[in-house]
């Protein structure tokens, strides 16, 4: 006897409303609505901590196919507010599955929503951008339309949210360096995946995971020879404390690299502003151009806002850190997607190197960095000698 599915409605901020079955936890979700374009990859997304406050809808039409495990996961839990998908895998078919995805999204109450046409909502986003959603299932389908529309409309904002907080470590941690050591990395979780700390300490790096309400102080007492700041979620706008920090750091003179929310906070270091793209950038298949050797890659991405400098010829930095140039470009829509500083040792993108599920055209900027740290401490050498 076959079961009669669970209905569920999604609704957006503009009144727009999608009706289809409940998948995962029942009850209400709320966060901003956004798209990822990714093929592949949704474990890596759903536990992506630079994913929270969003409801991600999977543009890719089967999704669960491969299950869910343990050695994938990119933090300890899953982050998105909510799941869309369209056509939920029946069936479980990888020999490193070890449950299935609705069985995780039960477990940890995230409420999600299957069999709505996931095209028109993307095109819905696309057209509109972003914008405030909710997903309602079980007792909360009860609400009236005008009801679920006010609870969504009273959601929050993107714009001027700090999400740091609740996404950085509460205690600071070690993972070793694997190989030859180089020294101490000083790293501000402000929502870091784990593959971005195996790729820095496969690097030589004994890295240091920093909580997000770090000082100044308390990082150079680990004695750095860099630093690093991560992917994490909200608004660049609303991290004031952040940018000062980096201020300090830069002024220190240490190496630095930043990717993601970290590329948008080192360019309000440097004295730049920043802004919120209208749908974002989302997915595993973003053409980015490298302007200093014309070489296109592929990149996986995870942004909401962008980082307002100028492409072209070398600028001064407004904050007084010397000339700065815009060292990669979207070929999409020309958003600045990378920051390099000419006369201070800082750079920055503002996509995903560490790229899990893939592609991996950038992991090479995790071997720039190394050379980076370990030019300074020559450098440092030869002064002292």
């Amino acid at each position: 006897m076959t079961s009669i599915p669970t209905p569920a409605v999604f609704v957006l901020e503009d009144g727009t409303r999608y009706t289809g079955r409940a998948y995962g936890a029942l009850g209400r979700s709320l966060g901003e609505a956004v798209f990822a374009t990714g093929m592949t990859g949704y474990q890596e997304t759903l536990t992506d901590p630079s994913y929270a406050g969003q409801i991600v809808l999977m543009t890719a039409p089967h999704i669960g196919n491969t299950g869910m495990n343990d050695e994938d996961l990119e933090s300890s839990r899953i982050w998105v507010a909510g799941f869309i998908v369209r056509d939920p895998s029946r069936v479980v078919s990888n020999f490193r599955s070890q449950r299935t995805l609705d069985d995780d999204l039960v477990e940890q109450n995230v409420v999600g929503i299957s069999g709505v046409d996931t095209r028109a909502i993307t095109r819905r986003l696309r057209d509109s951008g972003a914008m405030r959603s909710g997903i309602f299932s079980g007792t909360d389908l009860e609400l009236s339309d005008d009801e679920q529309l006010e609870i969504v409309r009273a959601g929050r904002d993107m714009r001027g949210l700090n999400l740091s907080g609740e996404v950085s470590t509460q205690e600071a941690y070690v993972v070793e360096a694997i190989g030859e050591k180089i020294g101490n990395l000083a790293v501000l979780d402000l929502g870091v995946k784990t593959s971005t700390l195996t790729y820095l300490s496969q690097r030589g790096f004994d890295v240091h995971v920093l909580p997000q309400s770090v000082s100044l102080e308390e990082v150079l007492a680990i004695n750095p020879v860099g630093a690093f700041y991560s992917n994490g979620p909200g608004d660049p706008g609303a991290s004031d404390q952040h940018v000062e920090l980096l201020q300090g750091i830069l002024r220190e003179g240490l190496p630095f690299f930043g990717i993601c929310f970290g590329n948008q906070l080192l360019g309000r270091a440097l004295g730049f502003g920043t802004y919120k793209l209208p749908f974002g950038h989302r997915g595993i298949n973003q053409p980015v151009v490298d302007v200093g050797t014309g070489r296109t890659e592929i990149t996986s991405h995870n942004h909401g806002f962008a980082v307002d400098a100028p492409i072209g010829e070398p600028t001064e930095s407004p904050a007084g850190f010397g000339l700065v140039e815009v060292s990669h470009v979207n070929l999409n829509d020309n958003v600045v997607e990378g920051l390099n500083a000419l006369d201070i040792p800082a750079f920055s993108v503002q996509y995903h190197p560490e790229a899990a599920a893939g592609p991996h055209d950038s992991n090479y900027l995790f071997d720039r960095f190394r050379d980076l740290v370990l030019a300074k401490q020559a450098t440092s050498t030869e002064g002292n000698n």
